[in-house]
């Protein structure tokens, strides 16, 4: 037999060396190939899918982990137990949610603090003032043209609690809506007696005893604005953390000082909501530092920040709070409710 070339044994010397190193690589410490020949450990498995190993994690660890704080950031707003949690006032607070620039969250805000106020022991109203009604859409609340509406109250008269509607499944929350009806309402107010005032009365005389009132208004300066800052003792204004939020706040500011000096000596800006905040931008940063600066304690120490989720919830008529509990923006919003509620309790009877 022809012996093999150099380069065959070489070949030949190569495979029987790596079948050998594979073998002894099995053999258990007797010589003896061990039960699980062929087949990987538990371990292995765990390694090989990228699954951590050792022993597991106590309980109290596992409350760390995100899933587990994004439950208990949802049971926190919630409040499955219905108790009182924020502190209620010692008197009805009527806030106008205002400001002039549109898309800088006064629907959204009105909405959320809104809900969340009511789900920790709060009675609250909101009135939604808008033509376009959103703050009906975001409650789940019907806005077409046959249902009764603000626009009934305020050209009417008819009384608050006959177009007052509750919002499923939120106990204590009760919902005035818009219709389309209200866009013509500014024509219609400008030739009846107290224009102004038409909201305050319908206000004044609703039944039921209330604890809040949120007016969401329209993005103008108008008579229905006007309505909204006669009717209430403090002003809410939402800015977003951009520059144009903050060029029409004079204005806003100069109107709130004329409505102060001629029909509401009462009222007053008593909340500023820093919204739409974007820590990745330095203008956000900016503006918050502008606006604290200006107005001290009157803004929020919550910020909301720039949510997907706050932003989808209306589309499924939720508010953030009940679509996505857990999440940064219904927290945020739970925080701002819980200061306002805490400063309420705070004022007394001032």
């Amino acid at each position: 037999m022809a012996e093999p070339y150099h380069g065959e044994r070489e070949m030949r010397q190569i495979y029987t060396d790596d079948e050998s190193e594979r073998r002894a690589s099995r053999v258990g410490p007797g010589g003896v190939y061990p039960q699980t020949r062929g087949r990987h450990s538990d371990e292995d498995k765990a390694q090989a899918a990228g699954l951590p190993t050792g022993p597991r994690k106590p309980p109290e660890a596992e409350d760390d982990l995100p899933l587990a704080q994004e439950a208990k950031r949802a049971v926190k707003v919630l409040n499955p137990g219905g108790a009182v949690l924020m502190p209620r006032p010692t008197h009805c607070r009527v806030m106008a949610v205002a400001n002039q620039k549109g898309g800088v969250g006064k629907t959204t805000s009105a909405v959320n603090l809104a809900v969340s106020l009511a789900l920790h022991g709060n009675r609250v109203m909101v009135i939604d003032l808008d033509p376009q009604g959103n703050a009906s859409t975001g409650l789940g609340v019907d806005h077409h043209t046959e249902v009764p509406s603000i626009y009934d109250s305020l050209i009417e008269s008819v009384p608050l609690n006959e177009v007052a509607t509750t919002v499923d499944g939120i106990p204590n929350l009760w919902c005035v809506p818009a219709t389309i009806d209200l866009a013509g309402s500014e024509v219609e107010l400008v030739s009846m007696v107290a224009r102004e005032s038409r909201l305050r009365m319908a206000i004044e005389g609703y039944e039921q005893e209330l604890d809040y009132v949120f007016i969401d208004c329209p993005p103008s300066l108008g008579l229905l604005t006007v309505n909204a800052l006669v009717a209430a003792q403090e002003v809410l204004i939402p800015i977003q953390c951009e520059y144009y939020a903050l060029e029409g706040l004079g204005q806003l500011l100069r109107n709130i000082e004329l409505v102060k000096a001629h029909l509401n000596p009462q009222l007053r800006v008593s909340t500023i909501l820093l919204t739409m905040y974007d820590g990745r931008t330095k203008l956000a940063d900016q503006v918050e530092q502008e606006v604290r600066g200006h107005f001290g304690d009157t803004v929020l120490k919550s910020v909301v920040p720039r949510s997907v989720r706050v932003s989808e919830a209306p589309g499924y008529g939720q508010s953030v709070m009940t679509y996505d509990p857990g999440s940064r923006g219904a927290t945020s919003y739970f925080e701002a409710a819980e200061e306002i509620a805490v400063r309420g309790a705070a004022m007394g009877d001032r």
